[in-house]
């Protein structure tokens, strides 16, 4: 095979937040896409101050995401797909970024959408999520992947409905703005067992139950949400890519690591986890 064609291997597009610590964000996205053989490009969204411990600060990026995306434009051909992640653009400069996606039409599409880090300081309400929505869902194609938190937001619900609410009250909003498939993730359920459920127009269906494992990790989501894209570029279909992804958080959880040995722990490169073992 000749390694310069386009389509000889996938290239997986990041737009999300820099945590410069690596733990979250595009450097989590960009090591989890080369595990999977993509590969990862990336534009910031969001820029933060961030390490183990927590988030202290969210602004938008410097320079313009929509500038930066046109100039990769060129090299998104042959197998190719998106994720999106943490976004602190203003709704103007949103609108634009997504007129842009739009027109290049990214084969997959997955949206992770992200009220904030999992400790420190917040950036998005429901609202925001439901405006973000309105300008990127009605473009087609898009899978999202929110955690019960994140859909509880989206729906307009209190937060105790994190843990009580039933799925379809969780997902059916997402559908109707514009989602292709809803991938719930279950972690903040309730109970020993966690359970995603991946929900279309066609109904719901539940993917395996595993025993809620001791601890937290950071970059969950970055890791499932960018695991599936790789998957998905590499031929597994929609189910099979979020199983498996799951399978692999799973599978390299008790090899998680504390740089410096402070905060909580994140995934380590999947090259270190092997000669670890």
């Amino acid at each position: 095979m000749d390694a310069t064609r386009p389509s000889a291997v996938p290239l997986a597009l990041c737009l999300g937040g820099m945590d410069p610590s690596g733990g979250a964000g595009l450097l989590r996205d960009a090591l989890t896409l080369a595990e999977l053989g993509c590969q990862p490009m990336a534009v910031s969204l969001a820029e933060t101050l961030q390490n183990g411990l927590g988030c202290t600060r969210i602004d938008p990026p410097s320079m313009d995401p929509v500038a930066r995306l046109e100039t990769l434009a060129p090299h998104l051909a042959g197998r190719w797909g998106v994720k999106l992640s943490l976004c602190a653009l203003e709704a103007t400069e949103f609108r634009r970024l997504c007129a842009t996606l739009r027109h290049l039409a990214p084969p997959l599409r997955i949206w992770d959408p992200i009220l904030a880090p999992s400790a420190g300081v917040g950036l998005h309400d429901g609202g925001d999520l439901r405006r973000m929505a309105a300008d990127l869902l009605p473009m087609g194609g898009w899978v999202v992947s929110p955690n019960r938190g994140e859909a509880a937001a989206f729906a307009g619900l209190p937060p105790e409905a994190i843990r009580s609410a039933r799925i379809e009250v969780l997902t059916t909003p997402w559908l109707e703005a514009g989602a292709v498939a809803v991938w719930l993730k279950g972690g903040h359920a309730p109970g020993d067992q966690v359970q995603d459920a991946w929900v279309t127009a066609d109904g719901i269906q539940l993917l395996e139950a595993a025993p809620r494992l001791p601890g937290e990790r950071r970059g969950t989501g970055c890791l499932l949400s960018a695991s599936w894209l790789g998957l998905r570029l590499q031929g597994r279909d929609d189910l099979m890519a979020a199983l498996e992804s799951a399978r692999r958080l799973r599978h390299r959880w008790e090899r998680a690591c504390t740089p410096g040995g402070v905060g909580r722990p994140m995934f380590m490169p999947l090259a270190l986890f092997q000669e670890a073992r």
